[in-house]
């Protein structure tokens, strides 16, 4: 078989797998998506993308540096991921999301303010690196045959499987926010930031029970 074909299907697959969990990043595309469109929600992931694609990038290169790392400044990332995420759970449950309705023209600048924000987010949580690890244990990922053309593919096919994950995800939700009115948008904007901030109150507290 060609390893182009072996690459492709695992490749996207992995992608996918790994933005498909509802983490913090996947919530805050949600709440973007209903407050903002679908295309500022796009480019959130897109950011996250990108994120991901990096810890895959090291992972492949850096396995043995990079899982000696984390074991030995588990708790200050856990800390600062906890923190990171709770402000952005305070952040959306103090945001009124009917005034980003309200915005008729997005400029095509706030598309980088978005990617940045969904880069960063996903940026801060680099123990997805384990998950990594695993997915690409568990499908056999990078062989040893390859050669450069085949890792420059494989980390491509990564990212192409993220972004259409990100894609399906804002189609899905921007369909069904002609059935949400502006009452519910500002619940669900207020649930998104609590969960959030629980999530991230959890780890600092895990962190700190671990010290």
């Amino acid at each position: 078989m060609d390893p182009l074909f072996y690459i492709l299907p695992r490749g996207i697959a992995i992608g996918a797998l790994i933005s498909a969990p509802m983490g913090p990043i996947g919530m805050l595309v949600i709440q973007r998506t209903l407050s903002k469109g679908r295309w500022p929600a796009f480019f959130t992931g897109i950011g996250a993308a990108f994120s991901d694609l990096i810890y895959c990038l090291l992972t492949g290169f850096c396995l043995s540096f990079i899982t000696g790392f984390l074991d030995s400044h588990q708790l200050a990332i856990q800390l600062i991921g906890g923190v990171v995420i709770a402000a952005f759970g305070v952040y959306l449950f103090r945001k009124n999301p009917t005034r980003a309705l309200k915005t008729a023209v997005v400029n095509a600048s706030n598309y980088w303010s978005d990617t940045a924000s969904g880069f960063l987010l996903t940026f801060s949580n680099p123990l997805i690196l384990f998950f990594i690890i695993g997915l690409f244990a568990r499908f056999n990922f990078l062989l040893p045959e390859y050669r450069i053309h085949h890792y420059v593919f494989a980390y491509l096919t990564i990212f192409g499987g993220a972004v259409l994950w990100w894609y399906f995800v804002t189609t899905l939700v921007s369909r069904l926010r002609k059935r949400i009115n502006v009452r519910s948008l500002w619940l669900i904007n207020r649930i998104i930031g609590i969960i959030l901030l629980v999530m991230g109150v959890a780890g600092i507290v895990m962190a700190v029970i671990d010290i």
